[in-house]
């Protein structure tokens, strides 16, 4: 079950118009013990959209660090990828 370990007050638009202003990233154990970080993006009106596999790292405690050093441009993109899956 993956886990809350980051979350970041954003100010993004998809393609539809749509505004999204909550990013959280979550991280999962793996059978392997590596943690599988992704992102999920919250807009005001409850929609939500979530990134396939982002990164992965050797522990939790990397994912959140990796989480918290991601520049807007990154979850641009992050937030295209995600819409491509919905």
């Amino acid at each position: 079950m993956a886990q809350i370990v980051h979350e970041r007050v954003i100010a993004l638009q998809d393609s539809q118009g749509r505004r999204y202003d909550l990013a959280r990233t979550l991280a999962e154990e793996q059978p392997d013990g590596t943690w599988h970080g992704s992102i999920e993006f919250r807009s005001a009106e409850g929609h939500v959209l979530n990134t396939e596999r982002e990164t992965t790292q050797s522990n939790i405690a990397a994912v959140e660090y990796w989480a918290q050093g991601l520049e807007e441009i990154f979850l641009e993109g992050a937030l295209a990828r995600a819409e491509r899956l919905a």
